[in-house]
Order: C-alpha cells, then sequence, then structure tokens
C-alpha cells in the first residue's frame, strides 16, 4: 500500500484562496534542533515551509520519540490548530535551518468563519495533510514495529 501524495500548498488551494491564506503569515527562521511543538501543546499556530526540513515525530513509550515523517519546501507542518480541543497530536523539530510562513490559527479560523469557500478549500486541504500524515504514521509504526509482513491492512 502506497503513501499518497502529500498535498503542497502550491497545488492545494487556489490563487485566490492561498492569497488570502497568505496575506495572514509572517515570515520565520529556526535555526537545526528547535523544536516547533510537543505532541499534547496548545495548537495555537502552523507553518507552511519555504526552505529546510522538519521532522514530525510521535511519543512511543519506553522509547525516544519516533520519526513519522520529514517535511521539507511548501509543506504544512500542523494541523491540530483547526479541530478542538486544538492540541497537537504529533511533535515537530527543525531538521536543517528553516524559513517558514507561520499563521496564527485563530486568526485563520476567524477568516474561515466569515468566508465559507475559503474555509472548504483550507479544510479540505489540511484534511488532505492529516489522511496523508495518518497514513504515515501507521506505515512508519509497522516498519518499526511489526515482524515483516505481520501487518494487517484496515
Amino acid at each position: 500500500m502506497s503513501i499518497p501524495a502529500l498535498p503542497r500548498l502550491t497545488s492545494a488551494l487556489a490563487d485566490e484562496h492561498r492569497t488570502r491564506l497568505t496575506g495572514l503569515a509572517h515570515e520565520v527562521d529556526f535555526p537545526s534542533g528547535t523544536r516547533l511543538f510537543n505532541e499534547g501543546g496548545h495548537a495555537d499556530r502552523f507553518w507552511v515551509l519555504r526552505s529546510g526540513t522538519v521532522t514530525l515525530d510521535m511519543r512511543v513509550p519506553g522509547r525516544r520519540p519516533a520519526v513519522i515523517e520529514t517535511l521539507g519546501s511548501d509543506e504544512l507542518v500542523g494541523w491540530s490548530w483547526l479541530f478542538r480541543p486544538y492540541v497537537w497530536q504529533l511533535g515537530a523539530e527543525v531538521k536543517t535551518p528553516v524559513h517558514a510562513f507561520e499563521f496564527d490559527a485563530h486568526a485563520v479560523r476567524a477568516l474561515m468563519e466569515t468566508d465559507p469557500e475559503f474555509s472548504a478549500a483550507v479544510s479540505g486541504w489540511v484534511g488532505r495533510v492529516l489522511a496523508h500524515r495518518l497514513h504515515a504514521a501507521r506505515t512508519r509504526l509497522l516498519d518499526l514495529y511489526a515482524p515483516y509482513g505481520s501487518g494487517h491492512a484496515m
């Protein structure tokens, strides 16, 4: 079973919606090793990478966090800001120096409340990213903890 292609911002949103979204952004830079967020923390912002890489990880009892995926240019970092109770479901760490657009989740949700088309477009994009991340996490955990051939497709 292959992982579906990750929906990148430039191809996931129409120009009009992408322009409205990026109008809410400010640019940020993070050095390698910066922890963007931890699983269980309050999800009040998100990022779209312009350059650099970020790893997503998941806590595993008795072990160090398992890296689920590595993200690069034009990819969304963080989706938990869109769904109550706005708690990070994964962790994220900067692997190589990052330049990104940073978004205040409250401001984006407020715009979504006033514009149903924008809301549908952003929700659809984040939903596709979420589906991809869940599939990647499942695949990674099977690779790490299941003997070859023992995982069952659900």
